[in-house]
């Protein structure tokens, strides 16, 4: 997908896909906030407002308004429009000019249902706000069980109210009316689901009551749960049904089950794959420090990591060093992946958590925030250590008052030493 620098003369116009009403704010504020943060939520509200009265489309703002409403600097603004995007609240579309124009199309949230079925969502959301809240998440769009025990179900029929009569009617298309629209997230493949299912064998498993549904279920357990295709065909074989088919939910417990086992516990957490593009470099000459700069931007830290170590898969202490540095640090992961590298080259290529995590406080503290930055104080750190290896500290020898100086002999007479020893004798 093609990067486009966001400058504040763009213009925009917003366009509502969706019917868009109060459960919305709901769904937003319990279930999507904790994912994508308040400000990515005060955009979409932002947005919503900007629309005319009959809350279809908007006039034409420039991206300078935009950041003068939600005081937000054109960077957070690039930020919080991409995790919008990402979990299908908004669609982007860019037409380049002079000064370039784009649409935001607004759609609704997932329903609360369909928002904890997604495995990616879910996972998310419980991993931010906790398996306690997360009870209380489920409880409150829970319907209340009323025992019906007793009643009877008097509800009339259509045809019981109402007869049908004569009249002209009118045909016309329908097709753009407005109506309730979701997007669901987009993710890219990590597995062939298909080859995945030809390692099943049918008599095991029926292949035709495998839905699209049922794939994209399996590709983002995959994707969220970081699965190759060997443990996710024997996650599936161990949660096909005595009718041959795959139960969804058995399948959702095990792949949840395997991931905190591998994992002492610990669940999933979103976080960038990549360098974001607008703490990207803009440099884009040949040199070797351009290439690496690349690298380091466009490579996930799993993914670098993996490179350094000639192919073999980061182990579990591996995996938790990362996932200090993303989370509980908050550093970007072209950053980190500068750290990793800078490191390994200075530390025997050895990957110490503590070692990694004094330097990780003095980076955060430094809001060091872009690879070129992160590279610089490498940089500086490195010229620091030669200079201290390399000066020789000189220490000034005290010498006594006489040294070097012509001290006249002085010989002691017989009366002298006569007279010593009497003391001494004495």
């Amino acid at each position: 997908m093609e990067k486009v620098t966001l400058l504040p003369a763009d213009t925009y116009i917003v366009k509502n896909c969706t019917v868009l009403n109060n459960e919305n704010r709901n769904i937003l504020f319990k279930l999507y906030q904790p994912i994508i943060g308040s400000i990515a939520i005060n955009l979409y509200f932002t947005l919503w407002s900007d629309l005319d009265t009959s809350q279809i489309i908007s006039t034409e703002n420039t991206h300078h308004n935009l950041m003068t409403n939600t005081r937000l600097k054109l960077e957070d603004l690039l930020e919080a429009r991409e995790k919008l995007e990402a979990t299908g609240l908004l669609k982007t579309y860019l037409k380049k000019d002079n000064i370039n124009n784009y649409i935001y199309e607004l759609y609704s949230p997932l329903e609360p249902k369909e928002f904890l079925e997604n495995p990616i969502l879910a996972s998310a959301l419980q991993n931010n706000i906790g398996k306690k809240e997360y009870k209380n998440i489920i409880k409150f769009f829970s319907i209340p069980k009323i025992d019906l025990d007793g009643y009877m179900d008097i509800t009339v029929s259509f045809g019981e109210t109402f007869e049908i009569g004569e009249t002209d009617f009118v045909s016309d298309n329908i097709a753009n009316i407005r109506k309730v629209n979701s997007v669901d997230i987009i993710i890219n493949e990590k597995v062939n689901i298909n080859s995945i299912l030809d390692n099943i064998p049918s008599e095991y498993l029926n292949k035709k009551t495998v839905t699209k549904d049922m794939k994209e279920l399996i590709s983002k357990l995959a994707f969220i749960y970081n699965l190759d295709e060997d443990e996710l065909t024997e996650l599936i074989r161990n949660s096909v049904t005595e009718k041959r088919t795959i139960d969804k939910e058995t399948l959702r417990k095990n792949c949840g089950n395997y991931y905190t086992f591998e994992h002492k516990g610990n669940m999933p957490a979103l976080i960038y794959k990549n360098q974001p593009e607008y703490l990207r470099s803009k440099v884009s000459d040949s040199s070797k420090k351009s290439k690496m700069i690349y690298t380091y931007e466009t490579t996930s830290p799993y993914d670098f990591l993996e490179g350094r170590n000639k192919g073999i898969k980061p182990s579990k202490s591996e995996l938790a060093i990362l996932e200090m540095l993303l989370i509980d640090y908050e550093l970007m992961p072209g950053v980190v992946n500068v750290l990793i590298d800078y490191v390994l080259k200075i530390n025997d290529n050895k990957l110490t958590k503590n070692f990694i995590a004094v330097i990780a406080s003095q980076w955060k503290r430094s809001n060091i925030k872009t690879v070129e930055e992160a590279m610089d104080i490498c940089k500086k750190e490195n010229k620091l250590k030669t200079n201290i290896k390399t000066t020789k500290t000189v220490k000034k020898e005290v010498k006594p008052e006489w040294y070097g100086k012509n001290i006249e002999e002085d010989i002691a007479t017989e009366d002298d030493i006569k007279a010593l020893e009497d003391r001494l004798r004495k």
